[in-house]
């Protein structure tokens, strides 16, 4: 399963917020809300995020084996 616990590290990390994310650099809040509820998100959105926040996709998303 993918989940995005460091999304949130390296978001407060960068000094941002959700609110600055969905406001100077155009990411939907529906988009926000997918991280918050662990759904997925495509490619492009965790490109921008990464062109956003500097880092890397692991600093955003983490695989977690359920079994």
């Amino acid at each position: 399963m993918i989940v995005y616990d460091p999304f949130w590290k390296t978001l407060k990390e960068r000094g941002e917020s959700t609110y600055s994310l969905i406001n100077n650099y155009n990411i939907s809040s529906a988009t926000i809300d997918r991280i918050r509820k662990n759904n997925g998100i495509t490619t492009q959105k965790l490109n921008d995020l990464c062109r956003i926040l500097k880092c890397r996709v692991e600093d955003i998303i983490e695989y977690i084996d359920e079994e």
